[in-house]
């Protein structure tokens, strides 16, 4: 997950019980597959004494930067959508690197052809 980012900001406060979410991720985080993954992503902890909820904010390695809501969001959904934006990068310089155009466009009617080898669908089954 972390080889996505470049940095992982997590911000709670230690007496308000909304922050599972945060324990989560941070463990998530510091577990030592995670860091081998990329040992140059900067994890801070900031410690809150406030009434602010708390949040995980994300840098992608791209620069973009996405701010999750900790208390109705579990961890487990936040990593995936981590690793969901990471494979889209990793798509997106695939192709860069391959000198394609990104993104590309698939015209309308290229959607609508039948994959090679298979047999086109019949009016009564389309209607099922």
């Amino acid at each position: 997950m972390l080889k996505f980012l470049s940095r992982v900001r997590i911000e709670f406060n230690a007496l308000d019980p909304r922050t599972a979410s945060c324990m989560e991720f941070l463990a998530q985080c510091n577990a030592p597959k995670a860091k081998e993954s990329n040992p140059a992503c900067q994890i801070q902890v900031k410690r809150r004494t406030d009434d602010h909820p708390p949040q995980i904010t994300v840098t992608f390695v791209n620069g973009v930067e996405e701010v999750y809501d900790a208390t109705s969001t579990p961890a487990q959904t936040i990593r995936t959508m981590i690793l969901d934006k990471g494979q889209f990068l990793e798509t997106e310089q695939m192709f860069r690197e391959a000198g394609e155009a990104w993104p590309i466009f698939i015209p309308e009617e290229e959607l609508r052809q039948n994959a090679p080898g298979t047999k086109p669908r019949k009016a009564e089954e389309k209607k099922q």
